[in-house]
This record gives C-alpha cells, sequence and structure tokens, in this order.
C-alpha cells in the first residue's frame, strides 16, 4: 500500500544506522520524534463534499485524503500533522479521453476547479486544492495506462498519459527498447506529469530530457481537443509541443503521449571517479560535457555531500580503507566524488569510457571502478525513503534545484548553501547543506543542494522554518541568475520567482494561453501563473 502521508511503499523502509544516528547529531544537534496524526484522524476532518454525485467521480473521505497533497515538505508537515486546510471534492478516475473530456464539461457546468492527478510525487504544490467557493475535482489518471501504439520501425511509441515509469519501462524493454527517462520519482510518476513538468532523468545526458522524447500526442481541454501530430522536425509555426510541455494542467489534461525511444543499451555501466578539490571535479565535468562524449550521465557531488553519502552507506571499516587509499593518491579531506555513466555497444562505451577516464585523469581524478557507481545506480530510486525515516528520527530534509551557465555554477553553489546554512539563524538552529551537479549540458549544469534540519516541537514553526530556508534558497538562486526550476516545475512553491525569469511581457503570454485552452478559468488555478 502507498504510504498517505510519507514516500513509497509502506513495506519498504531504510534503517538509520547508529553511526549515521551519530553524525546527524554532531552537525545539527539531536532530533526529537514528531507526534504523527493518524489516516483515522485526519479522516475525521474532511468536510461533506461540494459536488453531486457522477458515476466516475467517487467522494471517499480518505480517497480525498490521499489526494490532498504531493511530496513537497510543507506538505508533508500538512499531512503529518493533520492541518490539512483544503481537501478536493472528489476524484475522478477516468478510464479513456472520453470521459476526461466529460469530466471538465461536467465540471464547468457544476462550477468545479480541476486538478490534474498523475502520481502525487509533485515537490511543487502542483496537485494542492486552494481554498475557495468552488468545488475541486481531482481527476486521477491512473487508469488511462494502456499502451496505444509501437511503431519498431520509426522508434515511437504511444502511451495512455497515465502510465508509470514501471509499467511504460516494462512495455518497451519487452520489446527490447527503452524511454530512458529516470527521475528519482520513477516508480510512482506518470508520462502525463513528466511532460507537464518539463521532467528531467537521471540519465538524461544520454537519453535526453523529456522535452526531447515528447513526440507528440494529445490534450484535452474546456476549449477542445489539441491533437499533436508527430513529425521529425516541422518548420510550420510555433511548435504546439512546447505549449503543453510544463502546462501544469493549467491548460487541459494530456491524455496521450508518443515518445521516441531507444534500443536498450548491450553494455551499461557506472564508474566512480574521486577528485582532490571541488574545483577539480567542476573542471572535469565541464570538459567532459564539452568533449562531445556519449555518456550517459555525469553527477558531481561536493566534498561536503560527498561525506555526508559515505556516512549514510555505512560500512565504517570499508570507508576508511578507501579513505586511506585516496589519501595516498592526493585525495583527502576536501575530496569530491562523481558517477560516470556508459550506454550502448560494448566497442562504443569502451572507447567512450577509455577517452573520459583519460580527461577525468588529467584533472587528478582517481578512478575507483564501478563498485560505487553501480551502489548508486541501485539505491537511485531508494534514497527519497530516507525523508521517512529521517522524518521518525526528528529530522526535515528537503531539497532545492536550480541551472546555470558554467561560469556561474560556483558562485550559484556557494550563494545556495550560504543561504540555507544561515536560513535558521533566528532560531540559533544549524542547517546541514549539501549539494551536487545532478545534470550536465555542454553550456552548463543544474545545481541540486539538499538541506538537513530539526523538527521544532510544533507544525506552525516546522512550517515557518521550511518557508524562511525555501524562500531564502528561492532568492539566492534568483539574484545569481539561475532558473527557479530546472526539474521539477513552477506549480505554487516557485510562482513568485517566476517573473524575475519570464518577465511581465513572458508572464502575460503565458496567461494569454491558458485563457485561451481554459476561458473559464477552471484548469488547476492558482499554479504555473496567477
Amino acid at each position: 500500500m502507498r504510504r498517505w502521508n510519507g514516500w513509497g511503499d509502506d513495506t519498504i523502509s531504510v534503517h538509520l544506522l547508529g553511526s549515521t544516528a551519530r553524525y546527524l547529531e554532531q552537525l545539527v544537534g539531536p532530533g526529537t520524534p514528531p507526534h504523527d496524526a493518524t489516516l483515522a484522524e485526519v479522516i475525521k476532518q474532511v468536510p461533506e463534499p461540494r459536488l453531486p454525485e457522477h458515476p466516475l467521480v467517487t467522494t471517499d473521505a480518505a480517497e480525498r485524503v490521499r489526494h490532498a497533497r504531493g511530496q513537497s515538505l510543507g506538505d508533508w508537515i500538512a499531512l503529518r500533522s493533520g492541518q490539512i486546510e483544503t481537501f478536493p471534492d472528489g476524484v475522478a478516475y477516468p478510464q479513456r479521453a472520453e470521459d476526461v473530456a466529460a469530466l471538465l464539461a461536467w465540471a464547468a457546468t457544476v462550477g468545479a476547479r480541476i486538478i490534474p492527478y498523475g502520481g502525487g510525487t509533485s515537490v511543487a504544490g502542483h496537485i494542492n486544492p486552494l481554498a475557495g467557493d468552488a468545488p475541486v475535482l481531482t481527476v486521477d489518471m491512473r487508469h488511462m495506462n494502456r499502451l496505444r501504439a509501437f511503431d519498431e520501425v520509426s522508434q515511437l511509441a504511444s502511451f495512455e498519459a497515465g502510465v508509470r515509469g514501471p509499467d511504460l519501462e516494462a512495455h518497451l524493454r519487452a520489446r527490447g527498447y527503452t524511454l530512458g527517462h529516470f527521475p528519482q520519482s520513477f516508480e510512482y510518476s506518470t508520462l502525463g506529469g513528466w511532460i507537464a513538468t518539463r521532467s528531467s532523468g537521471t540519465q538524461s545526458l544520454g537519453y535526453g530530457r523529456i522535452e526531447q522524447r515528447f513526440a507528440g500526442g494529445q490534450m484535452v481541454a474546456p476549449v477542445g481537443t489539441l491533437d499533436l501530430p508527430v513529425f521529425p522536425a516541422s518548420a510550420a509555426g510555433t511548435d504546439l509541443r512546447e505549449v503543453v510541455l510544463g502546462s501544469e494542467g493549467r491548460m487541459g489534461i494530456i491524455t496521450e503521449a508518443t515518445v521516441r525511444i531507444a534500443p536498450l543499451p548491450v553494455v551499461e555501466a557506472f564508474h566512480a571517479v574521486f577528485f582532490p578539490t571541488w574545483e577539480q571535479g567542476v573542471s572535469a565535468a565541464r570538459m567532459l560535457l564539452q568533449s562531445g562524449l556519449p555518456l550517459s550521465m555525469v553527477r558531481l557531488s561536493t566534498p561536503r555531500e560527498t561525506e555526508t553519502n559515505l556516512v549514510l552507506a555505512g560500512h565504517r571499516r570499508i570507508i576508511a580503507v578507501l579513505d586511506r587509499y585516496l589519501a595516498v593518491r592526493g585525495a583527502g579531506a576536501e575530496k569530491c566524488m562523481m558517477v560516470l555513466g556508459f550506454a550502448g555497444r560494448e566497442p562504443l562505451v569502451e572507447t567512450t569510457r577509455k577517452e573520459a577516464l583519460a580527461i577525468t585523469g588529467r584533472h587528478q581524478g582517481v578512478h575507483l571502478g564501478q563498485a560505487l557507481g553501480w551502489a548508486w545506480h541501485k539505491s537511485r530510486f531508494r534514497t527519497p525513503y530516507l525523508r521517512n525515516t529521517l522524518w521518525q528520527a526528528g529530522y526535515a530534509i528537503d531539497t532545492v534545484e536550480t541551472a546555470t551557465i558554467w561560469n556561474n555554477v560556483p558562485e550559484m553553489v556557494t550563494a545556495i548553501e550560504a543561504a540555507l546554512c544561515d536560513g535558521l539563524a533566528e532560531w540559533d538552529e544549524r542547517v546541514h547543506v549539501f549539494t551536487h551537479l545532478s545534470h550536465l549540458y555542454r553550456h552548463g549544469a543544474s545545481v541540486y543542494t539538499t538541506y538537513l534540519y530539526r523538527l521544532p516541537a510544533s507544525p506552525e514553526e516546522s512550517l515557518a522554518r521550511w518557508q524562511r530556508l525555501k524562500a531564502a534558497a528561492s532568492a539566492a538562486i534568483v539574484a545569481h541568475g539561475g532558473t527557479i526550476s530546472h526539474q521539477h516545475g513552477v506549480g505554487r512553491d516557485h510562482l513568485p520567482y517566476l517573473s524575475a525569469e519570464k518577465g511581465d511581457a513572458g508572464i502575460a503570454a503565458i496567461q494569454a494561453l491558458c485563457a485561451h485552452f481554459d476561458p473559464a478559468g477552471i484548469m488547476n488555478p492558482g499554479k504555473l501563473v496567477g
């Protein structure tokens, strides 16, 4: 069963080792486990629905709770404390595109607002209902998960938009193909959600972000259905796929998508390289990208993140031996770890590996083979479960992310980390902050920063502290020329900072598109743009 107030399957847990607990206490102090509300207690708070009956809609209180919030830390505070201000009035489960169109027409008739719902993994407030007089209908796309067409000659596959990552990949891998899109939320997020938020997977360097994979499809909007035919390229005016990408449910509901697929790689490998300093690691990363090598991924951690990840991994004796070996090779206390991904035919992978390791070697990188790289790969979808464990131990953990050009990366990392480290000074609380470059490009990189701090006694104060930290980091991102979101969309949490990136004319253009496809303003109001 999926957790209603945390991450993932409730049968899966990540245990906190004694050495890790002591490490966290040294960094920010001992945590105090919070008191969490039960599902039964929260269900009692759900008000009577404001929707009439409909054959596709349930007003069951438990279902409305499970669709009330996403996965941001603010959402967690609301769910865990039971202090949830608003709930959807009903949840719909369409089976086909015609059902979606009928639901939109019905919602307009009864004066309801619509929230599209994929896997519920949003960390930016996309699926949260707003308080107001109008009833709210959440449209859960889970039953629209079928493979509609497979074209091996053109290497294209069409799916209904509610298909989740594992099911999509299972369909493709059975035929010898992959989409190659693996965000950390892969096990629960959906194809439609990836498109609506411009998602990026961990191996986007090799396979491309979702905008490179999205070839066409269908969006059902209040004004009608937008069909996006598939072409290898077109000069016929504005590319309407770009209107749908990142639309966040403000214009309509994506019901079907055709994606560009790739043959399964014959060989896949993940190697670890350690650098003596962060500066050397960043320089090597930039050179790898600008060399044009066909890598599937490059991920580079700061010294603080490298230390944190090694502590969390446990195996103290093995790590101690590793530290001594790296110190002898020149990678001591300031060492940082890079994970390199390779995929393809064996000769290509071998040639790429040799060229990549030659570049890292010129920056004093110490190659440690594949053990640590495959360890990262094995745990990449299990890492979010640590949030549950840390919460139960009395710690909050959250992330912020951006992207910027290469010559701005060092300054951006410093600015975000400084804003977060000082963010709770008013409460005399310490914040543990660490960063990695998660997605790299020829011209720049995404900066992904994690921060951890102790939970206070009350949920109100927990929320205030999270809002302070989120605002401080977001202000630092905007002030230093980064995008407010590299891979998680805008939602509500990033909306106040969007105008700095788009400008008044750009915001007006997005609003005009929303008004065209949704004249009555029933689609996911308050998200993306005001």
